[in-house]
């Protein structure tokens, strides 16, 4: 880690954003996508609930944050710093080694780092969700595992969102219908996302079945 020659007023105001934070929220998966026997240990505090969860107090006591991404091959760095107005500053950098060094693999493993780096320097504190990969002392860590963004995804994510303009039992059917690799890759990396939909198709279906009642 580097910073600035002081670090007075970037450390008092870091630690009254401190006292005003809250853990970041471990993103909820809705019931009725699990299937029988799924364990629910696997959900994790995503990059969204991270920045929710600090970038208020941050913000009010005067701290910016700047992650800016590198990569080289496989390999991908992030660079995060916490910026003061009083031009006071603290920086470090994340490496982690992605799957391969597709577009697709790359961008996860760099909102992994950015999610990590962010979570670190705040200081927020959420359930441990790596805590039985740690490496035992005096062993080389493994190269990060991160999904890599399954091919044809993103035209998917737009489908089910059409059909969630269509109610709550198509939306069902179609998630049911969809590929597992969808289905894993949505829950384990965007699962706001999925929440969101879920109870936009919900909602649709409230509302025809007001205006039938009506």
């Amino acid at each position: 880690m580097t910073t600035s020659e002081q670090l007075n007023e970037l450390a008092t105001a870091l630690a009254k954003a401190q006292a005003e934070m809250e853990g970041a929220v471990k993103a909820s998966i809705n019931p009725f996508f699990a299937k029988p026997g799924d364990a629910r240990k696997g959900a994790y505090a995503d990059l969204s609930s991270v920045r929710d969860a600090c970038f208020p107090a941050l913000t009010k006591y005067g701290i910016a944050v700047v992650q800016s991404p590198t990569a080289d091959g496989a390999k991908v760095s992030v660079e995060t710093l916490l910026l003061h107005t009083s031009g006071q500053w603290i920086r470090d950098t994340l490496t982690v080694t992605a799957k391969d060094d597709s577009p697709q693999a790359i961008g996860s493993a760099t909102t992994y780092c950015r999610r990590y780096s962010l979570q670190a320097f705040a200081g927020i504190a959420p359930e441990d969700d790596d805590g039985n990969a740690a490496q035992p002392h005096g062993q080389t860590a493994k190269p990060v595992a991160v999904p890599t963004i399954p091919k044809g995804f993103d035209d998917w994510l737009i489908d089910l969102g059409a059909v969630a303009d269509e109610g709550i039992v198509k939306f069902r059917q179609a998630w049911k219908d969809a590929k597992p690799d969808y289905r894993d890759y949505l829950m384990k990396m965007q699962p706001k996302s999925l929440d969101a939909l879920a109870d936009k198709a919900k909602g649709v279906t409230a509302a025809k079945s007001n205006a039938v009642s009506a």
